[in-house]
């Protein structure tokens, strides 16, 4: 039986930390999702400054060296389908795209300012993309960016189908997989994580507390390094 989605309250509480601070609390509530589930390649933070988002993903794939092969028709409808796709429900929605034009990736840019205030008018909260972005000071405002690069023109891009599993920076996205992502980058969180996740941080904060405070002692040392890892055991 797969595990219900989380309500809107309990995502919203997430992004209270950051995301390295969530994938450390992964640590302890999946441990076999240690080194999985996250991005492991650098990405551009167009706002860095912006405070993390959590949403459900959306899914899609595009491309920009060539022009579209399909007729307009076609290509209104899979846009379209594209638009229901984000703004369904559960939400609030993350666009999750994977430019496929290697080893061009990022030749066009999908992403500038018609596309974000689209996405944000349709319950999408930003979104991660190995593709590239343009019109930075245009986007949305509140839209969080996490791009391949940035470039000036769009070129041919279009979309080429949407929906289903994608890759972008090293990390595997399904339509609906939970998503925390920060200027540091993304990470996928089981459902079933969610709520056991605010228990985990306590846990390591109080934890890394016993270190970070030995250290800011006169005379540290590395016995008194020792002595705070004994310490930092006893915490549970």
């Amino acid at each position: 039986m797969m595990p219900s989605l989380p309500d809107r309250h309990s995502l919203e509480a997430l992004r209270a930390w950051d995301t390295p601070t969530i994938c450390n609390a992964l640590e302890i509530v999946v441990p076999a999702r240690r080194a999985i589930g996250f991005t492991r390649r650098p990405l551009v933070a167009c706002f860095p400054e912006m405070k993390p988002v959590v949403a459900f993903a959306r899914t899609a794939m595009i491309r920009s060296r060539e022009p579209h092969p399909r007729d307009r028709e076609s290509a209104n409808r899979i846009r379209l389908g594209y638009y229901e796709h984000i703004a369904a429900e559960p939400l609030p929605s993350l666009a999750v795209i994977q430019d496929i034009d290697a080893p061009d990736t990022g030749f066009g840019a999908f992403w500038g300012e018609v596309q974000t205030h689209v996405h944000k008018g349709l319950g999408c909260t930003g979104v991660i993309t190995d593709g590239s972005v343009r019109d930075l000071d245009a986007m949305a405002s509140g839209f969080f960016v996490l791009a391949g690069s940035i470039m000036p023109s769009h070129a041919h891009v279009h979309l080429v189908e949407f929906g289903g599993t994608v890759t972008v920076g090293g990390m595997v996205v399904s339509p609906n997989d939970i998503i925390h992502a920060d200027r540091h980058g993304a990470v996928v969180i089981p459902p079933e994580a969610v709520g056991k996740i605010p228990e985990a941080i306590d846990l390591l904060t109080r934890r890394e507390k016993v270190l970070i405070e030995a250290s800011k002692q006169p005379g540290f040392s590395v016995d008194r390094l020792r002595q705070a890892y004994r310490e930092q055991d006893e915490i549970h």
